[in-house]
């Protein structure tokens, strides 16, 4: 039977079947407690000719207010504990190379090319086993599934709404953003997407009705206030919704929606804040009024959710890179509890203190496979990732514990999330409302930071490798000389197209996607899911605890 052959007659294998392959894990039965700390933190920082490289300013940055954690000083050294000094992310040393070969191009081909996602109905398969749960994914054994059921179609209209095969809307918006740095570049393994999903009150009118009008608004509030800048759209009479959208002091027509906080007031009498200076409209209006949702820079509203998925890379007839039709992973988050500025400050201090009074004790995370983890900031989140013959099944405790380090320990976010404050901006005349799959990366200029700096030149420099792990020789030969400094003049093809930089050769892409399905054929992601075909050189397998990173501190 050929490899091709194989693959299909195990997509043809029983969902309900396959299911039966997953034991939940635990917290109590995990292995690698320390979850948290991601195989990136393991990098060696100096090389053999004792150049410091600096990835690692990706996360740990300056952050700014409701982000307390303020961490660029973890660039300076290994930070562990007594437990975590040890990587136990032993996938990065082993060496795939005869399994790699084992899989042809056709083969791979022919697997990404299947959905786990739509069945041959363009149904939902995961939301149809959900709807009877299997017993092995049934956490609490009450015969519900309690999480999240996957409930978005991928069926995107002009703006990047998502609409069911009946053109309802399912309420998630997908948007174009800039990569974050390392990881996430195409070029290092995934081709992604992420889309927002704000709560039902934020897409209704005064009366209750859905109203795409109000939640387009809506959406740009949020944005407004996640960027802490203008955003600009479409002409609204203010006089609708009674609402000074552009904060001119009269109610007129709109074009942007403008940044102008000042902080509300808090009625001691009433128990309720007051005089907003900047309001959602329809429904939520009238909450944000009563207090039962809340608004705030750099903090989206109770209720807002977040759909990621992790796919697999495909080969168009043109011979270009885009996202396959097979999920890695679906990644999902909700922020189901609203805290204060002040809560927040005090949540950051004290981990701080425990962390200084108890160097080696580990974070306690809370929750379980089938209702998600809880980072301690408002947020769960849960995840689907590819069983043994590639359907979608629910993370483990474990595996969830994976995504938890990053969403609630580093500089970099804003409100636990990465990507929506790296939406492309509509002020520069940016059309930014849609999905990957209706435009590609190529033609996005090279974002920069505020002070000017080019973000993805800066990163390159620094880490003189475009990955964390100093292993991806394509993009070493085409961006850096021999004496390891970036070539201008690919640079300079950067400015106006990072796909440039971030689309892998197709070669590199089918070997990414081989390595990939070999991890998940052995069902490791406990040992770690980055894909690499030989053992990774730059990695500590072991670290002295607070040892110097040698690195020159960066700030954003």
């Amino acid at each position: 039977m050929s490899q091709v052959e194989q693959i299909e007659q195990n997509s043809s294998v029983s969902y309900r079947v396959a299911a039966q392959e997953l034991t939940i894990t635990t917290a109590s039965s995990v292995l690698n407690k320390a979850a948290y700390v991601s195989s990136q933190c393991y990098t060696k920082t100096v090389d053999e000719n004792n150049v410091a490289h600096n990835p690692c300013f990706s996360c740990h940055i300056n952050s700014e207010e409701p982000n307390y954690i303020d961490d660029p000083d973890l660039q300076e050294s290994y930070a562990f504990s007594e437990y975590t000094v040890t990587n136990r992310w032993t996938n990065l040393f082993k060496d795939r190379t005869q399994q790699v070969a084992n899989i042809t191009d056709d083969a791979i081909l022919s697997y990404v090319r299947q959905s786990n996602y739509f069945d041959e109905n363009n149904s939902i398969v995961l939301n149809e086993i959900l709807a009877s749960v299997p017993n092995e994914w049934d956490y609490n054994s009450d015969g519900i599934w309690s999480g999240y059921k996957p409930d978005c179609y991928f069926n995107f209209d002009g703006e990047g709404f998502d609409q069911t095969p009946q053109n309802s809307y399912t309420g998630w918006r997908a948007f174009a953003y800039y990569p974050f740095l390392g990881t996430f570049w195409p070029t290092n393994g995934s081709m992604d997407d992420v889309l927002i999903r704000l709560p039902k009150v934020m897409r209704e009118d005064k009366n209750g009705a859905f109203d795409l009008n109000v939640y387009k608004i809506n959406l740009a509030v949020v944005e407004s206030l996640i960027k802490k800048n203008p955003v600009k759209i479409e002409s609204v009479d203010e006089t609708i919704y009674g609402v000074d959208l552009n904060n001119n002091g009269v109610l007129d027509v709109a074009d942007e929606v403008a940044y102008n906080w000042v902080a509300p007031k808090y009625d001691f009498a009433t128990k309720k804040y007051t005089n907003f200076s900047m309001h959602y409209v329809g429904a939520a209006k009238e909450a944000l009024i009563e207090n039962t949702l809340h608004i705030a820079p750099g903090l989206y509203p109770e209720g807002t959710e977040f759909l990621h998925s992790v796919r697999y890379m495909d080969v168009q007839d043109n011979n270009s890179l885009t996202m396959a039709p097979r999920m890695k992973e679906l990644r999902y988050s909700k922020k189901t509890a609203w805290n204060t500025y002040p809560e927040l400050n005090n949540a950051t201090k004290a981990e701080i203190k425990e962390k200084e009074a108890f160097p080696d004790r580990l974070r306690t995370i809370s929750g379980d496979a089938e209702h998600g983890l809880r980072n301690g900031l408002g947020w769960i989140y849960q995840g689907f990732i590819e069983d043994k013959k590639g359907y979608l099944r629910p993370q483990t405790y474990e595996e969830t514990l994976f995504c938890i380090g990053c969403h609630s320990g580093i500089g970099a976010t804003v409100d636990s999330s990465f990507v929506f404050s790296r939406k492309l901006d509509e002020a520069q005349g940016v059309k930014s409302w849609y999905h990957w799959s209706q435009k590609a990366l190529e033609g996005i200029k090279e974002p920069k930071l505020s002070d000017g700096r080019y973000e993805y030149e800066l990163y390159l420099q620094a880490n003189g490798a475009g990955d964390e792990f100093r292993d991806n020789d394509e993009l070493q030969e085409k961006f850096f000389d021999i004496n390891g400094s970036l070539k201008s003049e690919e640079m300079q093809k950067v400015r106006n197209d990072i796909s440039y930089l971030l689309i892998p050769s197709i070669d590199r892409a089918l070997e990414l996607n081989k390595a990939y399905k070999v991890i998940v054929e052995e069902q490791s992601f406990i040992y770690g899911r980055d894909a690499h075909i030989k053992p990774v050189e730059n990695v500590h397998k072991e670290v002295e605890a607070l040892t110097p990173t040698k690195v020159t501190v960066i700030r954003k």
